[in-house]
């Protein structure tokens, strides 16, 4: 990781024999400024100004950002602690039309190079520049439709309602450095590099960072009432390596232009590059947090919201037609230039170090060290 200047970048770490903490990066310094009146990510963004508050925040000197994860140094968690963790699906045109394809093969990859090219042939053009909701996007519809190639998905990407959906429970998704999870029944998935909104409580989007809404093709796939089984498992989502607030030099324009790269390194040597252009996205970030709280939905302790990908790998790895599997083993750094780069090992959910410390191991460690 390399500092990011002029930033003003939060997160959370855990420090050995004390716990989780509330953490400023100043230059290169992590900087723990957990107290009574900031004990948790939750309280820092719903102040009025959470960039300035945590500028102004006292605090003190834990480790140099190169000695992060080392013996006995913090090592960095996910920022988000109390918050929900949400997620969107099928938000870019390119990346539907690969959803239409997993529901098609029933998530089978053998199947997907021959319906990968009549779908993408028949959907692909027709989609480009359309949006949700709009009257052209309801005639693409019924053209679809009498075509039989209506989809769930479609409906999702170009409809009138966004697809959000909860990823996994608070404090669940993990920060740069761990293990994320892949469910042993999973043949066919990758990783999702994707834009997370933090979000007040208020609807107020105060900051933004990177995650890995990791993505398993064939339980999706197989069904869509799956969804529950192919996204929420233990370490099946990353978010980090910090949040940038918004403030005078960062703010929701800048996310709308934002560049993600991907790069995927195996242990077999394979090598993967791939990009998701915010640029290119169907839905407007701003029209995603308010499909997800307002009268219909409160969030009382705010939530973070992944706003999906453009990214949906079809090079081949392991056989012709089969397109890009993970392997054990693999690393995945997604990373942005304003966001700096989020890293992570993939292994097995049953291998990754369980969940244990939720909300009220958070609450008793928080009172014991008079943090409440």
């Amino acid at each position: 990781m390399t500092p990011i200047p002029d930033a003003t970048l939060v997160g959370r770490a855990w420090l050995p024999q004390i716990g989780p903490a509330l953490v400023r990066l100043d230059g290169e310094t992590l900087v723990d400024i957990t107290s009574r009146e900031l004990p948790t990510m939750q309280a820092l963004l719903e102040a009025e100004d959470p960039a300035a508050t945590a500028r102004a925040a006292p605090g003190h000197a834990l480790c140099a950002l190169a000695d992060l994860g080392g013996a006995g140094k913090p090592q960095l968690l996910a920022p988000p602690d109390l918050q929900a963790i949400k997620a969107c699906g099928v938000t870019f045109a390119q990346s539907m039309v690969e959803r239409v394809i997993e529901e098609q093969a029933a998530g089978d990859p053998d199947r997907a190079e021959a319906i990968r090219a009549r779908v993408g042939t028949a959907i692909g053009d027709s989609l480009s520049g359309i949006v949700p909701g709009s009257d052209k996007a309801m005639e693409v519809k019924r053209v679809l439709q009498a075509e039989g190639l209506w989809s769930q998905y479609l409906e999702v990407g170009i409809g009138p309602d966004a697809e959000v959906f909860t990823k996994c429970q608070p404090m669940a998704s993990v920060g740069h450095g761990a293990a994320i999870g892949l469910h042993p029944v999973s043949r066919w998935n990758n990783p999702e590099p994707e834009i997370v909104l933090a979000v007040s409580s208020c609807g107020t989007i105060v900051g933004a960072t990177l995650g890995n809404d990791v993505n398993l093709r064939d339980v999706e796939g197989r069904s869509a009432l799956l969804l529950g089984k192919a996204k929420d498992n233990n370490a099946s989502c990353a978010i980090g390596p910090f949040l940038r607030l918004f403030d005078d030099g960062y703010s929701l324009d800048d996310v709308r232009r934002a560049e993600l790269t991907l790069r995927v390194e195996g242990e077999d040597g394979f090598i993967l590059d791939g990009a998701s252009s915010m640029r290119a996205i169907s839905r407007d970030p701003a029209d995603l947090v308010a499909q997800t709280i307002g009268a219909h939905h409160q969030y009382p302790d705010g939530f973070f919201l992944f706003l999906g990908t453009l990214f949906a790998p079809t090079q081949d790895r392991d056989a012709p037609g089969q397109g890009f599997t993970h392997h054990i083993g693999d690393v995945v750094t997604i990373s942005e230039p304003s966001l700096g780069a989020l890293t992570n090992t993939v292994r097995l959910t049953t291998e990754c170090p369980e969940w244990t410390f939720g909300t009220s191991a958070l609450m008793r460690n928080l009172a014991e060290r008079d943090m409440l």
